[in-house]
């Protein structure tokens, strides 16, 4: 919280709510002193209270998270957004309006040291500008959220036993169980992933948003993802109950076994640290699985102990929740062929068009969302099925990533 309150940041903020009050009253204009005053009053009491709300479901994350708290989070962000749109124009047509004061007084304009008003059409347009990010956000609640899309793709390698020439494999990530408030989306999705008869399905991390109760009430559903091999999952940077205040160590690791325990119930391999030889036809590739390990967050994997006895195998597929994983170290081993990721979300906001896509998140992580290539190596990064803390989707929207191997 210290860091969110800092004192650049609480400049930065007091200044954009500023242009938000100058636009408000600029597009109103408000007849007389007591409506101008009615008018700053209701601003500061609608912001104040909103931004309360907001501060109180982020200071509290790491406490008991009743569902109502991320709506709050959300009606934030989306004001934030709203407001900073606003702010723009407003802040250009007070360098404008500068430049000319400054130009009056050097010209000697007997009007030189008169203000010059703020534009009333520049604030209404700033005004419904600004309802676009809030409207969209708003339909990522109501909508986005849940609009699962499935991602299909087709790689080729040359290095592909002949026998997987077809092969599909379906990914799924971040669930993030604990942000539903029904059964219903995720029994919408599960029909979804068993429409695809994927031939292998990973589950790449983060099942929960903090403690291992949250998935208890959708183990049913998930359960009924169908497969006739083996479903393989790993651990994402949520599921290890980091961001609770746990009343002891001995709790915190009970809820990782019950974790664990209830990755075993859905039917799903987890794998710790570990390999796995998928055969079919006589032919065989490797699937290794590690723990989280990231550069931003916490490593708990060991992807040398993961690949040590994966062997010769031609062709090796890694499930590793944090794509950083990839330049980290996944580049020393030039024999895993395909890695697979989430965790980002593609911030669950952008613009995801076939040709421009953009969000937040990539000035944070270099690997984001969809497919990456370095040399024979591919990474893969679904921008996830669920959602944490806004909740909601805009843009990226929830993904059943379906991959079609081809030899090359």
């Amino acid at each position: 919280m210290s860091r969110f309150l800092s004192l650049p940041v609480l400049f930065f903020f007091l200044l954009v709510e500023w242009y938000g009050l100058q636009a408000v009253r600029t597009a109103i204009q408000p007849d007389t002193s007591g409506g101008r005053r009615l008018t700053a009053v209701v601003y500061v009491v609608v912001t104040l209270l909103v931004w309360g709300l907001g501060i109180w479901a982020i200071s509290t994350r790491r406490t008991a998270q009743p569902h109502y708290k991320v709506y709050f989070l959300g009606l934030l962000l989306g004001l934030i957004a709203a407001k900073l749109v606003i702010a723009l124009p407003l802040l250009l047509e007070d360098v404008v309006r500068g430049g000319r004061f400054v130009a009056r007084q050097f010209s000697g304009s007997s009007a030189g040291g008169e203000p010059i008003s703020r534009s009333a059409f520049l604030s209404r347009a700033a005004l419904l500008l600004g309802a676009v990010p809030l409207v969209a956000l708003v339909w990522g609640i109501v909508r986005g959220g849940t609009d699962y899309q499935v991602k299909r793709r087709v790689l080729r390698f040359p290095n592909l036993p002949a026998s997987f020439d077809g092969f599909k494999i379906l990914q799924i990530s971040d669930l993030h169980t604990g942000s539903f408030t029904s059964k219903e989306p995720l029994q919408r999705a599960v029909k979804i992933i068993n429409d695809q008869q994927a031939d292998l399905i990973f589950m790449t991390g983060d099942l929960v948003n903090n403690v291992a109760t949250e998935v208890e009430e959708h183990i049913e559903t998930l359960a009924g993802i169908r497969s006739e091999r083996p479903i393989y999952s790993i651990l994402g940077n949520h599921d290890y109950g980091d961001y609770v205040q746990w009343e002891s160590l001995e709790a915190k690791r009970a809820n990782l076994e019950r974790l664990m325990q209830n990755h075993a119930k859905i039917g799903w391999e987890l794998l710790m640290d570990e390999n796995r030889v998928v055969e079919h036809n006589g032919e065989k590739i490797v699937i290794l699985g590690v723990q989280n390990w990231g550069t931003k967050f916490v490593q708990h994997g060991n992807l040398a102990k993961a690949h040590a006895g994966s062997g010769d195998a031609p062709f090796k597929i890694l499930l590793t929740h944090d794509p950083t994983h990839w330049d980290a170290q996944v580049h020393e081993y030039q024999d895993i062929d395909l890695t697979l990721s989430g965790h980002t979300h593609g911030a669950q906001f952008g613009v995801n068009l076939p040709h421009l896509k953009w969000s937040p998140v990539q000035y944070v992580y270099k690997q984001w969302a969809g497919l990456y290539k370095r040399g024979k190596q591919h990474l893969y990064v679904n921008v996830g099925l669920g959602f944490l803390g806004y909740p909601g989707r805009v843009g990226f929207l929830p993904e059943i990533t379906v991959l079609e191997l081809r030899r090359a």
